[in-house]
């Protein structure tokens, strides 16, 4: 019974919607038939890009030793972190939740939180991709203009983000991921 009530607390929101969703294929079909084919080519999509990430992390997780990874991205990495952090997140490639494992990993490594959110920020905004796109498409000097305010913006914002939470917070979060303390 325990375990029901558990399972129904934790999956709320999606039977939540998936309620919402049936209720919606009743009272309006097309917009009900149009939600469950946008649902199913989302989990589609996610089922072609989740795996491969998940491969790669098991790589990650097997090859790269906590050493290294709190010598090159930890907290006394410096600038060297914060470079190697928008290096990774600009080079990746896929759908921005496809970083959040990578994070995790990264966490439980022993990276540092502000170059992990510098990596999530990265990811979102700085792709290599989309700035020669913007840089074809829109002139390199707007690709150039929106790059620099992104790089502010995601250093202002992963470093504030940082101290606002306590060391009890940061310690909460790497026992959640399996990570080692770190220095704040």
């Amino acid at each position: 019974m325990k375990k029901g009530m558990a399972l129904l607390k934790r999956y709320r929101f999606f039977l939540l919607m998936l309620l919402i969703s049936l209720g919606l294929l009743i009272v309006s079909p097309e917009t009900g038939i149009n939600v469950f084919r946008m649902t199913g080519d989302n989990l589609l999509e996610m089922a072609s890009v989740l795996p491969p990430i998940f491969v790669l992390l098991g790589l990650l997780d097997v090859w790269v030793e906590r050493e290294a990874m709190v010598r090159y991205m930890g907290a006394g990495s410096g600038v060297k972190g914060v470079l190697l952090a928008f290096l990774l997140g600009s080079a990746a490639a896929g759908p921005l939740y496809a970083a959040f494992p990578v994070a995790v990993v990264l966490l439980k490594k022993g990276a540092k939180l502000s170059n992990v959110f510098l990596f999530i920020g990265a990811w979102a905004t700085t792709k290599l991709p989309l700035l020669l796109f913007e840089a074809a498409s829109l002139g390199a000097r707007f690709m150039l203009i929106r790059f620099a305010f992104n790089v502010v913006g995601i250093a202002l914002i992963a470093f504030l983000l940082e101290k606002s939470l306590s060391k009890a917070d940061i310690a909460e979060l790497n026992r959640k991921v399996g990570g080692g303390e770190q220095a704040a």
